[in-house]
């Protein structure tokens, strides 16, 4: 049994965001106004009939900008140069909607390049824009407390509708025409896999040319602006995938825009990359250098600007175990990289402490999610735990009821960082569990591989969905999962959206299992507590059972009741809390989700006096095959 617990740090952001929503700042207090976008003045910033030009270019001769009001001379309009390695210029006539790039000149070389704090960029290479980041907010928001989220990992480029499908990308605005659906589940937060401007048309996003600019094949500033405004006025937070650990692929000046960005490559990448040992990822020798000031405050700025500029409630940070670490948290310890997690932590905490920090590392530890001050942590508020969704896919995907651990689902159920369950999101797929590749794939297909709408796919497969929905922990959903999409998922395979509408019950479900572990009926408050007891494992007929709650009693107490066995149980005896009348407030077996499940029967318990699983009360369950039943008082 594990009781509430929450750090320092975490209650104090708890309770800055409940005092916040309680009284409405949230929605009155401009974000804004909440998180500065300090870029330092760095790269452009308009003024009227002009363009103030700042750049870092240490080492080198001169700065000149060209540009589409100067018929991009690379001489017209130099930069002066003001100090501490920087220049800076202001050119009227240069205005929103221009063109530029910057013309470095060092040791006889003449170098173009895209401004590193570019807030628009025409694609992946070509020029920098002089942005028009003003917009007229439609929507407050208030951010959900986090034992209250269900987020939703979305692909901008995937998700649309397949009769916008053009070049293989999705846009910001054919996603914001599905924010409907996403309210309709009962989605109230979304982690948008990174937006920033990649090479190409189709990516992952995990590549990325820009921290500042969004994709260019997915829109303008403006569109990414209208999607975020969109999924405010839905009750929809949006969470921002960022990536620090490295940037592009196989880079070279011809694939990264900032490589060797003044013409001097120091023996690597230049100035804004390491040249030493810590240069080397597992995705090439393009990992930043956290320890030179001017990249560190870069790589802050960019977070802020999504924090700001764009109104994110918080971020998903990649493989935060290759910043703080040469290779998956090993193989050569890099301070500088720890350092800057912290002090962007840090800074997100003393700024809006509603907003969340969440650490894709992977390695379990639980310094990740610890107070900066506490211990030496990193001080994420949340992290992945992989561990869930491997224990949940094997148990699903095993070919027999034998294969079926159902020890490894109860030491799952326990598992937090820190004494807390929401310092962990949990998942059964994400974008790469389910991505392209060998022994990858969504759960429906590696149930059944050759008819994932099969009775079993749909049985187990909802089974887990359910299992996640109703665990300890910030649960996450891959897109296309509240309906069971099948295959591989890939940046070139958009959502079957016509399996929404064939297995609309299997997507009613997924709906009705978001309300309850929101508390939608006021009656599953234990979901979204921090309190578990698995208090019934049973491996040979393959149930397991827990007891939810957050401060007990009517309304609070849940008990989970989960079948991973192709048998009905009609009077299968567990214990529970206390006496009187339990009501089943979900059966995953009913064949309104599906015409094809079995419906086995399932209705009210009276427990009745006496020791059981260590409770003190017993009580019989009927319970279909490979289903979830979920009771409350």
């Amino acid at each position: 049994m594990i009781s509430h617990h929450t750090s320092h740090r975490r209650k104090s952001r708890r309770l800055a965001l409940s005092f916040a929503a309680a009284f409405g700042l949230l929605a009155l207090v401009p974000l804004a106004a909440q998180v500065p976008s300090t870029r330092g003045g760095m790269g452009v910033t308009p003024y009227s009939n002009g363009t103030t030009f700042r750049v870092w270019a240490p080492g080198v001769d001169s700065v000149h900008v060209a540009g589409s009001w100067n018929n991009f001379s690379s001489t017209a309009h130099p930069m002066a140069y003001e100090g501490d390695e920087k220049w800076s210029v202001d050119i009227d006539g240069a205005v929103i909607g221009d063109r530029f790039k910057y013309v470095i000149r060092n040791n006889g070389g003449v170098h173009w390049r895209q401004d590193p704090y570019s807030l628009d960029v025409v694609s992946d290479s070509d020029d920098s824009i002089i942005a028009d980041m003003g917009y007229n907010w439609q929507n407050g928001f208030s951010m959900p407390s986090w034992n209250e989220l269900v987020i939703y990992e979305m692909h901008i480029g995937t998700y649309n509708d397949t009769t916008t499908w053009q070049n293989g990308n999705g846009t910001f605005d054919s996603a914001k025409d599905r924010l409907d659906h996403l309210q309709s589940l009962g989605i109230n937060a979304v982690k948008l896999m990174p937006v920033m401007e990649f090479p190409g048309q189709t990516s992952y996003g995990y590549n990325p040319h820009s921290q500042f600019a969004p994709e260019s094949d997915y829109g303008t500033p403006r569109d990414l602006k209208e999607f975020v405004d969109a999924a405010h006025g839905r009750g929809i937070a949006v969470i921002f995938d960022v990536v620090y650990n490295h940037l592009g692929n196989s880079p070279s000046e011809s694939t990264i825009p900032l490589w060797c960005f003044t013409g001097d490559c120091l023996g690597n990448g230049g100035h804004y990359f390491y040249t030493d040992w810590k240069k080397e990822t597992p995705w090439g020798w393009a990992r930043p250098d956290y320890g030179r000031g001017q990249v560190r405050e870069w790589l802050r700025n960019s977070a802020f600007v999504w924090l700001s500029e764009y109104r994110g409630d918080g971020l998903r940070w990649d493989s935060t175990s290759n910043i703080r670490a040469k290779t998956n948290g090993g193989g050569g310890y890099i301070h500088d990289g720890k350092t800057l997690m912290q002090w962007i932590n840090n800074d997100i905490d003393a700024i809006s402490g509603w907003k969340i920090s969440i650490a894709e590392d992977l390695q379990g530890s639980a310094a990740i999610t610890r107070d900066t001050n506490d211990n030496d942590g990193y001080g994420f508020d949340s992290q992945w735990d992989a561990g869930f969704a491997h224990a949940i896919r094997d148990a699903a995907k095993a070919p027999s009821d034998s294969g079926r651990n159902m020890d490894a689902l109860r030491d799952v159920l326990y598992g937090r960082y820190n004494g807390d369950a929401y310092q962990r999101v949990i998942y059964t797929g994400s974008h790469d569990e389910d991505k392209e590749g060998y022994g990858h794939g969504r759960l429906p297909s590696l149930i059944d591989g050759g008819n994932s709408e099969s009775f079993f796919a749909k049985k187990r497969g909802t089974l887990a969905n359910a299992f996640m929905l109703t665990a300890p922990g910030i649960p996450m959903i891959f897109q296309g999962q509240e309906f069971l999409e099948d295959g591989q998922w890939g940046d070139r395979q958009p959502l079957d959206w016509d399996k929404r509408n064939r297995l609309s019950g299997i997507n009613n479900m997924t709906r009705d299992l978001i309300r309850l572990r929101r508390n939608w009926y006021n009656n599953t408050r234990g979901l979204r507590g921090q309190n578990i007891n698995v208090h019934h494992v049973n491996n040979s007929g393959k149930v397991i059972a827990h007891h939810r709650w957050q401060n007990g009693g009517n309304g609070d107490d849940v008990i989970v009741i989960a079948n991973f066995s192709n048998n009905r149980y009609w009077n299968y005896e567990v214990g529970f809390p206390s006496g009187g009348e339990w009501k089943v407030r979900f059966n995953s077996d009913w064949n309104g989700y599906d015409s094809f499940f079995d419906n086995h029967p399932t209705g009210s318990v009276w427990p009745s006096w006496g020791s059981k699983d260590g409770m003190s009360h017993r009580g019989n369950v009927s319970i279909g095959r490979y289903s979830l039943v979920i009771l409350s008082k």
